[in-house]
């Protein structure tokens, strides 16, 4: 099916579920902050402080997850089957084991973590309360995140879908029982996801482990070798750059934002959950793409790679403007459903035009981020994934507030997009002209 299939049919059947699955996910992280939007603006703004550490942990699980799917995608795509396996319980057991080492540290330093994640004086009781739970799930949400990528590099998408859908749709249900109904507050937003990432990692499991079209976690595969350990990492390291350093740019924008005020940190928080929203689509979109990409790479199909990737570039764009424009219509009432605050809803609605300006580019720079990761060009994929958040983000965000007061901080995010996208336009103008010279195409 990867190799031979129309591209305009195989990579839409891989992404409905996996888009499925990315707006469920953004969906309930939404609902957090809709639900806590209700007990007031410093509740709310600690929704967006604590995102940078939960960006943080989805960092190290892609890095190992995607970075072990994308061999083992290659390796199936090879023929070679025992060691695809391998990858898949390396993939796994790495997940669990690291999951727990930064759900014991996180419970530690978790009063002088909410300080240096950007809390306020105010913020910071309702980030600590929030984030206790979310360190708690926090094994369960790595290992889920590596177990969905397992199977959607194995061109099983609906099964990810499943396990991350039902897990989500409950993370939702949840929301306003925990808060309101037994009264938990912000600790009942996280105690809610953390549960629902438990069912996840449960569903996920069972999937993985009875179906006979999946390959199997197994513990006579885990045999990590330093080859098998730097081969997942190399091509994980454009997840870490792209989840990793976002996570840092968050923490920066909101001690930046906490000049102004609660207001200011949960505006820019209600507008990076509404864009994430919108980009989520996007993002599944190119994730059918990427078990596509890495197998005929694996396989040197390198024409189909490339119609692929064109492929997706314009899809994608298509669709961002369509979304940029009806948000761009209703941006001020879009704010206002997170937190009906006069203040709030001024400077996020600023902050979100302008950021909707440059959203269609996103296509572009997603996809040629996946596809430079996706056949191994681990350094130029890193490049790619830490620009938008970290090379160009984090100089903004330092650079223009400081000129421009409040309306440069709602400027750094587009003006980093732009610099990013002619970054992107470089690098993966190199990178067809180098894969045009490895051989000839199938």
């Amino acid at each position: 099916m990867l190799l031979r299939e129309p591209i305009n049919k195989v990579i839409p059947r891989l992404a409905v579920p996996t888009i499925i699955s990315m707006l469920i996910t953004s969906v309930y992280n939404m609902a957090d902050t809709f639900f806590v939007g209700r007990i007031g603006t410093s509740a709310s703004g600690a929704v967006g402080v604590v995102f940078s550490a939960m960006a943080f942990i989805q960092a190290i699980a892609f890095t190992i997850g995607i970075g072990s799917s994308a061999n083992m995608s290659r390796e199936m795509g090879a023929g070679n089957m025992d060691e695809a396996r391998k990858y898949v319980a390396q993939a796994f057991f790495f997940a669990l084991g690291t999951g727990v080492v930064v759900a014991a540290l996180g419970l530690i330093l978790i009063d002088p973590l909410v300080r240096v994640l950007g809390a306020t004086e105010t913020i910071a009781p309702y980030a600590k309360a929030y984030a206790t739970y979310i360190f708690y799930g926090a094994p369960f949400l790595m290992t889920s995140l590596v177990l969905n990528n397992l199977l959607r590099f194995q061109g099983l998408a609906l099964y990810a879908m499943v396990g991350t859908g039902i897990g989500g749709l409950l993370n939702m249900a949840l929301d306003p029982l925990f808060i309101f109904t037994l009264g938990m507050g912000t600790a009942g937003a996280g105690a809610a996801t953390a549960v629902s990432q438990l069912v996840s990692f449960v569903i996920l499991v069972v999937i993985n482990n009875r179906r006979t079209d999946t390959l199997h976690v197994r513990v006579k595969d885990f045999q990590p070798t330093r080859r098998r350990v730097w081969k997942m990492l190399y091509n994980g390291f454009p997840s870490l750059g792209r989840q990793g350093i976002a996570s840092v740019a968050t923490i920066i924008l909101n001690n930046v934002a906490g000049q102004w005020g609660d207001p200011a940190i949960a505006a820019m928080s209600i507008v990076s959950r509404y864009t994430m929203f919108i980009n989520s689509a996007v993002v599944g979109f190119g994730q059918g793409f990427q078990p596509v990409c890495a197998y005929c790479f694996g396989a040197r199909a390198y024409g189909r790679v490339r119609k692929a990737y064109f492929f997706c570039v314009k899809i994608s764009t298509f669709i961002l403007f369509g979304l940029a424009g009806i948000s761009m219509l209703f941006s001020g009432s879009i704010v206002q459903v997170f937190r009906d605050d006069p203040e709030v809803i001024a400077i996020g609605t600023t902050a979100l035009r302008l950021q909707l300006l440059t959203v269609p580019f996103w296509g572009f720079y997603t996809m040629s981020n996946m596809f430079t990761q996706s056949i191994g060009f681990g350094g130029q994929a890193t490049v790619l994934a830490a620009a938008r958040q970290g090379i160009f983000l984090i100089p903004m965000l330092l650079i223009l507030p400081p000129l421009f007061g409040l309306t440069g901080l709602q400027l750094s995010p587009p003006v980093g997009d732009l610099l990013s996208v002619i970054l992107s336009w470089l690098i993966v103008r190199g990178t067809l002209a180098k894969m045009k010279q490895m051989g000839e195409e199938k």
